[in-house]
This record gives structure tokens, C-alpha cells and sequence, in this order.
């Protein structure tokens, strides 16, 4: 598409589309499906912020935007806009029948509803690159940035990642967003600056290694040294 900006209903190849139209397509007339009671069910338990206060972050939200990817308010006060998600996926993924794009490392810009989940957002973006593999064997993260600290923390597929993009303002270095493989190791459990201090202890501990280390041998060395020059001295 020329304009850059697809829905996953379409074979586009760009990376810029909306996960919205995944998980809000009209149902026959009658019996609803699953997916929009879930839905209706968020609209009634989303209610983080009243109308008024989201009216008045909608609003200081698009007078901070700087790249045009405006927020949208509609009257039942569920609003939509965009959020940007790094891709950072250490090893080749299964895909289903032909090579999907690379994605490691890429940044992806979405256009979803307030009401659309992490679980969602994951979804949409695994579908985007033709990735076969469960969407539990992957995860989004928010990446904060205060002062000179960074954290990432891992959300939950319930929460509302338009949310915390708005609550945030539109400053990427700020709050960012990344998807990443699950790590299934002994480290998963640590967040970033807990795995840094732990470096910077094992950095210590390294350097009190080695001064101990030098002084054993500055020791032996000072022994070997008078004891040469004891055998040295006229008898």
C-alpha cells in the first residue's frame, strides 16, 4: 500500500497496520462471539480513568505529539491511537509457509483501540510476520527510562498497553515497548537493574580476587627475594 498503512485483513508488507481489526470484526446478527463478550467484558472493568480525566490526557497527549500519531476519543470513551514496539527476537521463528521479514531489531508502529490487551497486541504482531509459534512462548515489556536507569518489566496479557502509552505521554524514551522470546533460564526471574548489580558485584568481587591474588605474590616474591639474599652473603 502506498500510504504505508495496512490491517492484518491485507497481504501487505510494510510494518506499519493495526491490530484492532483482528479482534473487532462484526459477528452474524444474533448469537455474539466469544471475542466480543471478552471485549464488552474489558469496556465494563476498564475504567482506570473517568471520561472527564481521559478527555483531558487525549488532550495534552496530541499537544506533546511531535510525529503525528494523534490520539482519538469517541464518545463511549474508549479511544484509540498508536503505540511503537521494538522487535527484539533473539533466534529464527517458525513461520507458516514462506519466509516472514526480518524482525529482529525493527521498530513496529500499531493503531489499536484502548480496549486491545498485551495478549492482543502479541497476537497481532506474531500474525504480522507470519509466526507460527504460540504467542505464550513470547512476551511484551515496557522499557522505562528515569534519570540515567533503565527497567524493563514484563506486563500481563490483560493489561492495556494504549493506556499506559497515554498515562505516559507520547515520549518514547520515556516508555517504550518491546517484544521478546520468553527466557526459560535461571535469570528469567531478575529484572535489568537487578542483573546489572549483579555484575557490578561480580565485578567487585573480581577486583578483590585479584588484589588478593597480588599481594600472595608480591609476599612470595618479597621471601624469595630475602632468601636469595641470604645465600648470597659471604660465609
Amino acid at each position: 500500500m502506498s500510504s504505508g498503512y495496512s490491517s492484518l485483513e491485507e497481504d501487505a508488507e510494510d510494518f506499519f497496520f493495526t491490530a484492532r481489526t483482528s479482534f473487532f470484526r462484526r459477528a452474524p446478527q444474533g448469537k455474539p462471539r466469544a471475542g466480543q463478550q471478552d471485549v464488552e467484558k474489558d469496556k465494563e472493568t476498564h475504567n482506570y480513568l473517568t471520561k472527564e480525566e481521559i478527555k483531558e490526557k487525549v488532550h495534552k497527549y496530541n499537544l506533546a505529539v511531535t510525529d503525528k500519531l494523534k490520539m482519538t476519543l469517541n464518545s463511549n470513551g474508549i479511544y484509540t491511537g498508536f503505540i511503537k514496539v521494538q522487535m527484539e527476537l533473539c533466534k529464527p521463528s517458525q513461520t507458516s509457509g514462506k519466509l516472514a521479514p526480518s524482525s529482529n531489531g525493527c521498530m513496529n508502529t500499531l493503531h489499536i483501540s484502548s480496549t486491545n490487551t498485551v495478549g492482543e497486541v502479541i497476537e497481532a504482531l506474531l500474525k504480522k510476520f507470519l509466526v507460527t509459534e504460540s504467542p505464550t512462548k513470547f512476551a511484551l515489556y515496557k522499557r522505562c527510562h528515569r534519570e540515567d536507569q533503565v527497567y524493563a518489566c514484563k506486563l500481563s496479557d490483560r493489561e492495556h498497553p494504549l493506556f499506559l502509552r497515554l498515562v505516559a505521554g507520547p515520549r518514547t524514551d520515556t516508555l517504550s515497548f518491546v517484544l521478546r522470546e520468553h527466557e526459560f533460564g535461571e535469570w528469567e526471574a531478575f529484572s535489568l537493574p537487578e542483573l546489572q548489580n549483579f555484575l557490578r558485584i561480580l565485578d567487585k568481587e573480581e577486583d578483590e580476587q585479584l588484589q588478593n591474588l597480588k599481594e600472595r605474590y608480591a609476599a612470595y616474591r618479597h621471601k624469595l627475594e630475602e632468601a636469595l639474599s641470604e645465600a648470597w652473603k659471604p660465609g
